[in-house]
């Protein structure tokens, strides 16, 4: 049997509105009212990965999500569509870590698990998009790590991954256990039925504190957020008038040339 581990994380959803997104100045935070979290969607496409693998081999889905406060509803979706465990790293303290304190405590939790062949993440996150946490978890687990797959398939015991490239893609022979990370090339997660959705609701959930996970004390993260901000945006509008087209033409061209933006050609 495979054991196949997949990493999702819960981000505001990135198909509400932008003037439904605000900015906590004191908390550095980005809060949007009356829009529950979802999926992120390249964890999505890697959760469709492991299921797809999973159609065709025996394999076990054991999927992995990290937070303070941990929307469970939304998380239960991954136990909807055919994942066969969801374990929460849930704790006060997991809060505002950015991406390589994140591995540090992922790849901790699944030293834990011990068996593992495969770990299967989203290329990036919605929120920050730093795809840094995937090949991370990869570095603390000194584990082999490819990035960008929009295919991963065993065959023959042999786990094959199409990479993603500007020209096109290569094809990727890798020993396990391995860490990929998925592109949304891959394709849409399964839709889950309602019975299967209500079922999820009533499957057990797994939570590991930071006393779980044997963590002392955290390493210092890498980045420090210095600011959060909405950038302002002004722009200008001017009509060039004349009382020709060629007149108003010259005006605009006598004024483009004031501002620097086309030489003088006189």
């Amino acid at each position: 049997m495979l054991n196949i581990i997949v990493c999702v994380k819960q981000v505001l959803d990135p198909e509400v509105p932008s003037s439904a997104y605000k900015i906590d100045g004191e908390s550095r935070r980005v809060i949007c009212r009356g829009a529950p979290p979802v999926l992120n969607p390249f964890d999505e496409n890697a959760l469709e990965a492991a299921l797809r693998i999973k159609d065709v081999h025996e394999s076990r889905v054991t999927v992995i999500s990290m937070g303070r406060m941990l929307a469970k509803a939304i998380l239960r979706k991954a136990l909807a569509v055919g994942a066969d465990e969801l374990l929460l790293l849930e704790d006060n303290t997991f809060d505002s870590f950015d991406s390589y304190t994140t591995a540090i405590i992922i790849a901790k939790a699944i030293r834990k698990i011990q068996v593992y062949d495969l770990i299967l993440t989203g290329l990036q996150s919605a929120d920050t998009n730093a795809g840094i946490v995937g090949p991370g978890i990869a570095e603390f687990l000194n584990i082999p790590s490819v990035t960008g797959a929009r295919k991963a398939e065993i065959d023959d015991g042999k786990l094959l991954v199409e990479k993603a490239v500007s020209s096109g893609y290569e094809i990727v022979e890798v020993v396990t256990p391995a860490l990929v990370t998925v592109t949304n090339e891959l394709g849409n997660l399964r839709t889950a039925t309602g019975a299967q959705l209500m079922n999820a609701q009533k499957k057990p959930i797994t939570t590991w504190t930071v006393n779980d996970l044997d963590i002392e004390h955290y390493q210092k993260g890498k980045l420090e957020l210095l600011d959060l901000f909405i950038p302002r945006v002004e722009s200008r509008c001017e009509f060039i008038e004349g009382q020709t087209m060629a007149e108003a033409g010259a005006n605009l061209a006598t004024i483009l040339v004031s501002d620097g933006l086309i030489p003088d050609l006189k």
